[in-house]
């Protein structure tokens, strides 16, 4: 689940963690002006708040100015008008793809005096099942970039014991910190780390972490993601979810224990198991096609699940074949046969159908298939299952 950078700023705050003060404004702007006079500035920084990277460099649908989507101002009217212009427009970012993003919160935050920018973040090295600080004195930029150009001015910390670990000194030179803002720079990891355990994050990033004129670290932007399995425990942050930044199919497959996600291609993908699922699209690009979605039906494949399943794939109009790929295991390969077939004849579903079954009762999972006279397709190897679809959707 990802958080907006207001959202995530607002749980850092209550780790003792240098944040300016802000305001977020959700679909209108009213109070802004009367904000203002409260908000230390000027400057002030008037910053649009979508799920996607690159938003400074952004370009917004209808322009009203020549900037993106994060804006400085020393002006309360100049505030008001970028407020104004940005609320209910597109951003269009290269994250969000050329059809861009709505944007219905906006965040005013106090201006600074910016020495110098770095990149700081917190994740989880699973190759080495350790927690990772990624620290770079190239920050404000995409760290991806980063890491493809100039890779030596990364430096990566892993952390055995989050109750009693320290950070070498040698890092001071190497990210030209004074012994006052390592300092800082030290205290501020610590309260990272124990706030990406308390809240389940799956990454905190802060890009840029800044310097001011007056040797004070502060947090300038914040990205936080929460693992979505541990959710359950985390129901106040659970609450945070902008549902408006999430697809509407996803959203329908997630609250049916599915897992969605559309894609470019023409053949919907309709597997049990997250691995099975990319191996299927593996397959199909292998064959020189693009799978339409990536769509896992968990644990439970009866017939409401299935209905479900193809009409989230039905709604998707370039989808062209579909390829059922399906591993029996405690859910037998007969009672998913059953259940495709009360799901396609529900649904009067006319798009050419291939389905493999492996597993548990596949030989009568098969047969049920191949009796059932609404002209599915039933082929047991992987390859030539997956060349049949890609056929069929030419």
């Amino acid at each position: 689940m990802n958080l907006h950078e207001y959202q995530a700023k607002d749980l850092l705050r209550k780790y003792n963690l240098p944040i300016l003060e802000g305001k977020s404004y959700i679909e209108n702007v009213d109070d802004l002006e009367k904000d203002l006079q409260n908000i230390k500035g000027p400057p002030w920084v008037i910053k649009s708040q979508i799920h996607a990277g690159g938003r400074g460099a952004g370009k917004f649908l209808k322009p009203f100015n020549t900037k993106g989507g994060v804006q400085i101002t020393e002006s309360i009217d100049d505030a008001q008008k970028i407020a104004k212009g940005m609320m209910g427009n597109i951003l269009i970012t290269k994250q969000t793809g050329k059809e861009g993003k709505l944007v219905n919160r906006i965040y005013l935050e106090a201006g600074c005096e910016i020495d110098r920018e770095y990149y700081l973040s917190i994740l989880l090295d699973r190759n080495q099942s350790k927690l990772m600080m990624m620290v770079s004195d190239a920050g404000g930029v995409d760290i991806e970039d980063v890491a493809e150009k100039t890779p030596e001015r990364i430096q990566y910390v892993y952390f055995d014991n989050l109750e009693d670990f320290t950070i070498s000194d040698s890092l001071q030179n190497k990210l030209k910190f004074s012994i006052n803002e390592f300092n800082q720079f030290k205290e501020i990891v610590s309260n990272l780390c124990k706030a990406y355990v308390e809240i389940d994050a799956s990454l905190i990033e802060i890009n840029p972490l800044v310097v001011t004129k007056d040797e004070k670290l502060i947090l300038l932007d914040a990205k936080i993601n929460i693992d979505d399995n541990a959710l359950y425990r985390q129901a106040e942050i659970e609450k945070l979810k902008d549902t408006s930044e999430e697809n509407d199919l996803e959203l329908e497959a997630s609250e049916n224990d599915m897992v969605y996600i559309k894609l470019d291609g023409k053949i919907g993908c309709m597997v049990n198991g997250a691995g099975l699922a990319m191996a299927t699209m593996d397959i199909i690009k292998q064959f020189g096609m693009e799978p339409a979605n990536f769509l896992d039906l968990g644990g439970t494949a009866n017939k409401e699940r299935a209905i479900k399943a193809f009409k989230i794939i039905q709604s998707d109009k370039n989808v062209k074949s579909v390829f059922i790929n399906i591993f029996g295991g405690i859910i037998h390969c007969d009672m998913i046969a059953n259940g495709i077939i009360d799901a396609i004849k529900e649904l009067e579903f006319k798009l050419p159908v291939v389905v493999r079954f492996q597993g548990t009762n596949s030989k009568e999972g098969r047969d049920i298939i191949n009796n059932s006279s609404l002209g599915l397709i039933s082929i047991d190897d992987f390859s030539n299952a997956a060349q049949k679809a890609v056929e069929l959707s030419e």
